[in-house]
């Protein structure tokens, strides 16, 4: 089998198999799930880069935070990114160690907290629409509206929520240590939660930015930068479809960028679910004119070596 560098983008929500019991432990056999896949790609002779969500995981560090929040700072937005990245990345180090340790597999890994940059002229600055933390009451939103400057918005009748920016991508800061690492043969854990946002000076200075990107968007740049032989993005089900939920509804095994975009325009990809994804995706495939694909944990070694997954072409 030719070796392939892939780049495998797994959502934080997989972590989180039963949202009634969520621990630490839970997290770490979630994970270990996922690992033995992908320790599968890893003694098959390819080379992997692995980024992940984090969204119930920061929501749960803002949460302590408001819990605490009479006794404790309160945590900025960039800090909670960069909290995630080293507590999920262990968790994957850690699965995929043991893992290749009983696949009799010697292979360095590591987690790269990884800052993407972001413009502060991107419009989702003006507008902030990207929903994080736990319901609020009216009174409580406002409160925090007054003291730390939040952007609140009502919900459906559910209560308050904060909404931050979820600006585009532009760079990824630590990208020539990634390159240097994949380089040297170590498997490589970066860009969760889409990145830690920062603004970069004329000066080449660095400043963190309260907002969140999008896992998979970043996720498909650094593919991009890597030109990535695969770019696969690991989600909750095992193929795409279209017409989702209704009596026609039908998987998709194989798909062209043109096709993918006509679906995107008739609208059978929901906005906060699988439409990102598919953008991501096509964004990769036109620029590299490599194969992308979709599917679940369990399907990711069949779905690059066989006909699971549904796979999006130039």
């Amino acid at each position: 089998m030719d070796s392939k560098l892939i780049v495998i983008a797994i959502g934080g929500n997989s972590l989180i198999e039963d949202s009634k019991h969520v621990t630490v432990k839970s997290q770490y056999d979630a994970a270990n799930k996922t690992a033995k896949h992908i320790a599968k790609l890893v003694k098959a002779g390819h080379r992997v880069v692995i980024a992940h969500g984090n969204g119930p995981q920061v929501g749960y560090i803002l949460r302590r935070a408001e819990i605490a929040s009479n006794q404790l700072h309160t945590v900025p937005l960039d800090s909670c990114v960069a909290d995630t990245q080293g507590a999920i990345g262990y968790q994957l180090q850690m699965a995929l160690d043991n893992q290749m340790a009983l696949d009799g597999i010697s292979k360095g890994i590591a987690t790269v907290v990884t800052q993407v940059e972001v413009k502060d002229d991107d419009p989702s600055f003006q507008k902030p629409t990207k929903p994080i933390g736990s319901f609020m009451s009216e009174e409580v939103a406002m409160e925090h509206k007054e003291k730390d400057g939040w952007n609140v918005v009502e919900d459906a009748g559910r209560g308050y929520r904060r909404v931050v920016a979820s600006p585009k991508p532009v760079s990824i800061i630590e990208l020539q240590t990634i390159k240097c690492l994949l380089d040297n043969g170590i498997i490589v854990i970066a860009a969760g939660g889409g990145g830690i946002p920062v603004v970069k000076a004329a000066d080449g200075t660095l400043c963190g930015r309260e907002a969140v990107i999008d896992k998979d968007l970043a996720a498909a740049m650094l593919a991009k930068d890597l030109n990535a032989d695969m770019f696969v993005i690991s989600t909750a089900v095992p193929k795409v479809c279209i017409n989702f939920g209704k009596p026609n509804q039908k998987a998709l095994d194989e798909i062209s960028v043109s096709e993918a975009q006509q679906y995107m325009a008739e609208g059978h990809f929901a906005p906060g679910s699988m439409l990102p994804k598919i953008q991501a995706i096509t964004d990769f495939v036109q620029c590299t004119g490599n194969m992308g694909i979709i599917t679940d944990p369990e399907n990711l070694y069949s779905a690059i070596n066989g006909d699971q997954g549904t796979k999006i072409k130039s």
